[in-house]
């Protein structure tokens, strides 16, 4: 007899029940309220956000930073998210390719996800989804964003402590990403570091982190691909996880803030809205915002 979405207990001993409360929650499905309201949080579990642009590396180095959690026999849950296509909101979900020496490990739940038209790097679903892995009992908690620019400073409001990833090209760049990105930042990862002025961009960066933010961020070299570097990424994820967040009311406001966005947006369907302009283009004199006003109230 098939469980009601409300009595599905999410415990990271069995998967299976992890993912059924993941896909309730996900989709919306009957009970899903139900089942979030019952949520028991009985350990503080970290959760970890990786950001930054594009072919940073951010899956081949969160591969290789599970490998080290799970020393110490640790049960690690990952939730990807990918960007969802604007045209037919399909989405590759291609995380789990990159990180297949994990995907069997029965220490290792892997869940990927799409953005479905979140342009903040995060999927409208996921601090619930977060949530849902937190009362399962879970040690570590990675969510790996889209990069997609200054707009993913959201994952400030979902993660403990967030890394930010960049590779040695991104000096020319600098400028234009600190305003955003490095200030939420609680330590900058320059990945494939193997590639040439790798030491003289983290030296910048660290200079430049010192005078925006007046105290000193961790800046660590890796070679994801390798396995370089990274005993002193998950050293510093251990040792960060024990430390006071002096953010929690401001990750909780965020987070409150973004259900009710979600909430008060549940009954907009993008397909549909997106039909109903196709059909509106048609006619002669369209103006978009004359049409937003025959669809609301």
């Amino acid at each position: 007899m098939q469980k009601s979405a409300e009595n599905i207990k999410p415990d990271c001993s069995d998967f299976r029940s992890v993912a059924r409360a993941l896909t309730v929650v996900e989709n919306d499905l009957q009970g899903a309220g139900d089942l979030l309201k019952n949520l028991s949080f009985k350990k503080d579990t970290p959760v970890i956000g990786i950001t930054g642009p594009p072919g940073a590396g951010k899956s081949t180095l969160v591969n290789s930073v599970i490998g080290g959690l799970l020393a110490d026999g640790n049960k690690i849950a990952v939730l990807a998210i990918d960007p969802t296509s604007p045209f037919n909101f399909g989405s590759l979900l291609g995380d789990r390719i990159r990180m297949a020496p994990h995907f069997n490990h029965p220490g290792v739940f892997i869940r990927s996800l799409a953005t479905r038209g979140s342009l903040g790097g995060l999927s409208a679903k996921t601090i619930e989804m977060t949530d849902v892995l937190r009362a399962a009992g879970f040690d570590y908690i990675l969510v790996e964003t889209v990069g997609v620019g200054q707009s993913e400073v959201e994952i400030a409001g979902l993660a403990d402590i967030t890394l930010l990833v960049l590779v040695p090209e991104s000096g020319d760049e600098i400028q234009n990403i600190k305003s955003g990105l490095m200030e939420i930042a609680d330590a900058f990862i320059i990945n494939k570091a193997d590639r040439p002025d790798a030491d003289h961009f983290a030296n910048n960066l660290a200079k430049i982190v010192h005078q925006q933010k007046g105290e000193k961020i961790p800046v660590f070299k890796t070679v994801a691909s390798t396995g370089e570097g990274i005993d002193a990424v998950t050293a510093f994820i251990q040792s960060a996880q024990h430390k006071k967040n002096i953010r929690k009311e401001l990750l909780l406001a965020e987070k409150a803030y973004k259900i009710i966005q979600q909430r008060r947006m549940a009954n907009v369907d993008k397909k549909a809205l997106q039909q109903n302009i196709a059909k509106a283009l048609s006619e002669p004199g369209f103006n978009l915002y004359g049409f937003l006003d025959s669809m609301t109230p």
